[in-house]
C-alpha cells in the first residue's frame, strides 16, 4: 500500500426531512449566498424550502441562479460580484455538481485580492491546490447524486470550450445535506448519468495495477456491487428510496478520498471526456461510457490484473484464464453501461473518426500527454482509444 494522507472535514447530513437542519448549519448572522442552476429548484419547491429553513432575523439572504451544467467563468464572475459587493460571509449551493463546483470557485475568488481582475488564473493550477489562503465557508443541499462534489475540494470549471479542474483543501463544504427524496423529481437521464458518473468514479481509482491495497479494493468492489444492484431499479422507480438512498451515499463515498487513500490513480477516462464534453457538448457521464471498455482494451496489458479481479469479484466470473476474466469484465461493464440506457459508441453519438484529432489537439493544448496510473498514457493512445470506440 502507498503512503498517504488523508482527511476529510464535510459534515454530513443525510436522510428524509433534513432540511430543517440548516437553521443550525448555517451560522446564524451569516450573509448567505444561496447558489444553484436552472429552474428545478424553484419549480419543484426546493428552493422554497431551504429560504424557509434559513428564515432569522439575524441572517441575510441573497440569491444568484443560473449556474450552468458545465459551469462557465463568466457566470460565475457575476456571482463575485456580487458577493464583494454584499459581503456575503457564508454560500449554500443547492443542487447537483455543476452547482457545487461553480460555488467552490466563487468561495476562492471572491476574497482572493490578489486575484481580483484575473480571476481565470485560478483555473491554471491543474490539479495542485490554488495558492490562496481564504476563501468563504460554503455548504450544500444535494439534489443530483453523481459527481460526489459535496465531500471534496475538487471543481471543475468551464472557460468557453476549455474544461479546468480547481482544487484548494479550502472549498472542502462544511456541510452537505443529502435527501435522497429530494432526488425524486430528476429526469431518468440524469439518473443514468449519476449512476454511470459514479460508476466510472470508481473504477478511475480501482482498475490500475495491484499495490495491495485490500481494504481500498473491497470498499470499491463494494460500491460497484451497489450501484450494479440499484443501478437500474433507481432509474426505473424514482421514487424507491432505498434504490435512491444507497445510490446517492455510493456517489458521495467515491470522491470522498476514502477509496484513493494509498491506492494508484488514472483519470485518464475523465480527461478524455472533458475534452469531449467542452468540444462537442455531450454529456459528461455518456463520455465516459463511450471511452472507458476501449481504454481498457488498449491497456489490457497494464490493467489485467485488476481487470481480472474485478471481474471475479464483482462480476462473479470464476472460469478462465487471467487474460480472458479481464475480457469478460470489460464486456460486462459495457454491458451494463447500456443497461442504463447509455450510449457507448461516437458513431451513436454523430461523432466520427474526423472529430478524433479535435479531442487530440484539445488534450495537447491542456498538457494532458501523459496521463494513467503510470504516466505513459501519450497522445497516439488516446487517438488508438476514440478508433477503438467509433
Amino acid at each position: 500500500m502507498n503512503n498517504f494522507n488523508y482527511s476529510n472535514p464535510t459534515q454530513v447530513v443525510f436522510g428524509k426531512d433534513q432540511l430543517e437542519q440548516l437553521d443550525t448549519l448555517v451560522p446564524a448572522h451569516a450573509r448567505v449566498l444561496i447558489t444553484y442552476g436552472g429552474g428545478s429548484v424553484k419549480k419543484f419547491g426546493t428552493l422554497e424550502r431551504v429560504k424557509q429553513a434559513l428564515q432569522s432575523t439575524t441572517r441575510t439572504i441573497f440569491e444568484f441562479g443560473g449556474i450552468e451544467a458545465n459551469p462557465q467563468l463568466a457566470t460565475l464572475l457575476q456571482a463575485v460580484e456580487l458577493a464583494r459587493t454584499e459581503k456575503i460571509d457564508y454560500l449554500l449551493a443547492v443542487g447537483g455538481g455543476s452547482v457545487m463546483d461553480g460555488t467552490k470557485f466563487i468561495a476562492l475568488a471572491t476574497p482572493a485580492e490578489q486575484y481580483q481582475g484575473k480571476e481565470a488564473e485560478l483555473m491554471r493550477h491543474g490539479f495542485g491546490a490554488v495558492p490562496v489562503d481564504t476563501a468563504i465557508p460554503l455548504g450544500t443541499v444535494v439534489t443530483l447524486p453523481a459527481t460526489g462534489s459535496e465531500m471534496n475540494g475538487f471543481a471543475v470549471i468551464s472557460d468557453g470550450h476549455e474544461k479546468l479542474p480547481v482544487f484548494s483543501p479550502l472549498t472542502y463544504p462544511t456541510f452537505s445535506i443529502l435527501d435522497p427524496e429530494l432526488t425524486y423529481s430528476l429526469p431518468s437521464r440524469q439518473v443514468a448519468n449519476g449512476v454511470a458518473d459514479t460508476f466510472v468514479h470508481i473504477l478511475e481509482q480501482y482498475i490500475t495495477y495491484p499495490v495491495d491495497g485490500r481494504l481500498q479494493d473491497r470498499i470499491a468492489e463494494g460500491i460497484l456491487q451497489t450501484l450494479i444492484e440499484v443501478g437500474s431499479t433507481t432509474i426505473a422507480e424514482p421514487e424507491n428510496y432505498d434504490a435512491r438512498a444507497n445510490l446517492f451515499w455510493c456517489s458521495s463515498l467515491a470522491l470522498s478520498g476514502i477509496v484513493s487513500a494509498g491506492v494508484p490513480q488514472d483519470w485518464t477516462t475523465h480527461m478524455i471526456g472533458h475534452e469531449m464534453t467542452a468540444l462537442f457538448g455531450l454529456d459528461h457521464a455518456r463520455t465516459l461510457a463511450i471511452v472507458q471498455a476501449p481504454l481498457w482494451k488498449h491497456r489490457k496489458s497494464q490493467k489485467q490484473a485488476k481487470l481480472a479481479q474485478f471481474a471475479e469479484r464483482v462480476w462473479g466470473v470464476t472460469e478462465g484464464s487471467e487474460s480472458e476474466k479481464a475480457d469478460q469484465a470489460i464486456e460486462k461493464t459495457e454491458a451494463f453501461f447500456r443497461s442504463l440506457g447509455m450510449t457507448t459508441t461516437l458513431a451513436e453519438n454523430n461523432l466520427g473518426e474526423s472529430d478524433i484529432p479535435k479531442v487530440i489537439a484539445s488534450l495537447e493544448k491542456h498538457g494532458m500527454t501523459a496521463l494513467s496510473e503510470t504516466d505513459d498514457f501519450t497522445l497516439a493512445d488516446a487517438e488508438a482509444v476514440l478508433k477503438l470506440a467509433l
